[in-house]
């Protein structure tokens, strides 16, 4: 007797499993340790634990009802696009997602897949997931640790489980044909978007922090980036949910695309950067625009198109974030580490390229389930009819626009209860004012007969003060005493 049900392929669900685990090290460790080197030390703790926490708040809120949003039966809203918004909210705690896993279309089906709902969920889950840790960048070093275990829950419920259903669920964009075959508008548009409407809502960090914004330990980043650029195998090699030659397709377009993204970084930065000189940090850009942009069309291009979003993504970020940037409203508006450029830019630049770029003799599926013999489009490159660009753009409007709708009505009513940003005397101390804690501990202070966080709380009993004083402060009282 074979222990395996007769529709579920070992395989595809060993190779799903896997992918998922892949992109869940993206989450933990590699956005954790990647964006704990980029911050300054003060906060590096404090950026960590978020990245664990919302990976952990997005899980069970997927679980008790986001994943049915994105993934399940129709909402009844009302005719047309309103039905086709978003999935009826319901859990998967029982036993029966143990069946044969599919996508209820407005019209039909998709084929099912061969391997269960279970697997299905997580692969998708890990995806969600990460999606707010992404975000994290753009207000690290001033948000209020208990807003974000609270907008992180709501947001994955009203942002991203309507993302997902509108483009990958059944819903309406993906029935007009637009596509987005790993993320590129589900998850990194969606990141950019939200993340500067975030960073805008809540404010700015001190001036003294935007102007001294150092990272703390470049070998960590250089970590991070890694787990982030191998992860990214599973991000865009599952997204065709069977080990087939579409998966190692996307796979190899992944890799080329964000190589020749970072290597065009580097020269954009030799010859034409502030200081005409390659960095360390340009290069990650470069290898994160790279990785967002061919993420939306990994399965969708050859890799002849995959070098072409290459090079134009990473120009387009390059030039968004060193002419952009410098505008009076980027410069008013903190997006800490620049997610609306990496990942917003580069997100919407994937997208659009689709409709240039796809070639329908490398497409398997596409985003509404007909096999490609009964499509009549492709990319403009190939001669097909522009609409896929324009269904590509209309994508990207909805998403924009929901997503920035919904985090600043979100934020808001939040902030009814709360501050959304932690005081000026918790932001001069960053860790030790909100965790209690330090990523590196003073060893002078600490050779002193101090120990960091004992001096800390000791500092607040002598002082009476909400937050702990500055290392500076804490060196000319033991000066004084000696």
């Amino acid at each position: 007797m074979t222990p395996y049900h007769d529709w579920l392929n070992p395989g595809d669900n060993a190779w799903q499993l896997v992918a998922a685990t892949l992109v869940g090290l993206m989450s933990i460790p590699g956005i954790a340790i990647l964006y704990g080197g980029l911050v300054q030390k003060k906060w590096a703790v404090n950026t960590m634990l978020m990245a664990f926490t919302g990976f952990a708040l997005v899980l069970v809120v997927w679980v008790l009802w986001v994943f049915k949003m994105g993934f399940g039966e129709p909402m009844k809203l009302g005719p047309g696009i309103l039905r086709a918004a978003v999935g009826v909210p319901h859990t998967i705690l029982g036993s029966d997602n143990q069946n044969q896993a599919l996508i209820p279309l407005l019209d039909g089906t998709m084929p099912k897949f061969r391997f269960s709902e279970t697997t299905l969920a997580y692969f998708q889950f890990v995806f969600a997931g990460i999606t707010p840790l992404l975000f994290l960048g753009s207000v690290i070093g001033r948000i209020n640790f208990r807003v974000w275990l609270l907008f992180v829950p709501l947001w994955a419920t009203f942002a991203y489980g309507v993302n997902a259903f509108l483009l990958w669920g059944g819903g309406w964009w993906s029935q007009m044909g637009a596509l987005d075959y790993s993320g590129g508008y589900v998850i990194h548009l969606a990141a950019g978007t939200s993340g500067f409407v975030a960073a805008a809502v809540i404010g700015p960090r001190l001036a003294r922090d935007r102007e001294r914004a150092v990272p703390n330990n470049l070998p960590m980043a250089a970590a991070g980036a890694g787990i982030l650029w191998l992860g990214w195998n599973g991000f865009n090699g599952g997204d065709m949910y069977f080990s087939g030659a579409n998966a190692s397709e996307a796979v190899i377009n992944t890799n080329l695309c964000t190589a020749v993204a970072l290597l065009t970084w580097v020269i954009w930065d030799l010859f034409a950067g502030p200081q005409r000189k390659p960095t360390f940090l340009g290069a990650v850009n470069g290898m994160i625009t790279g990785l967002v942009a061919i993420t939306p069309a990994a399965g969708f291009v050859n890799s002849f198109g995959a070098m072409v979003i290459g090079v134009v993504a990473a120009t387009l970020v390059w030039l968004s974030w060193n002419k952009l940037g410098r505008t009076r409203l980027f410069k008013k508006v903190d997006d800490a580490l620049g997610v609306f450029h990496t990942h917003g830019v580069a997100g919407l630049a994937g997208g659009l390229l689709v409709g240039v770029l796809a070639d329908p003799r490398i497409i398997v599926y596409l985003g509404n389930g007909k096999d490609v013999q009964d499509v009549s489009y492709g990319g403009w490159l190939y001669g097909h009819h522009p609409k896929l660009l324009l269904w590509q753009a209309g994508a990207a409007a909805t998403v924009i626009v929901w997503d920035a709708f919904v985090t600043f009505v979100l934020l808001k009513f939040l902030s009814l209860f709360m501050k959304l940003r932690m005081d000026d005397a918790a932001l001069e101390s960053g860790d030790i004012a909100a965790h209690d804690e330090e990523a590196y501990p003073d060893e002078s202070l600490i050779g002193a007969g101090v120990a960091s966080v004992a001096g800390a709380r000791a500092a607040v009993a002598e002082n009476g003060s909400s937050a702990p004083p500055s290392r500076s402060r804490w060196r000319e009282r033991l000066s004084r005493k000696e």
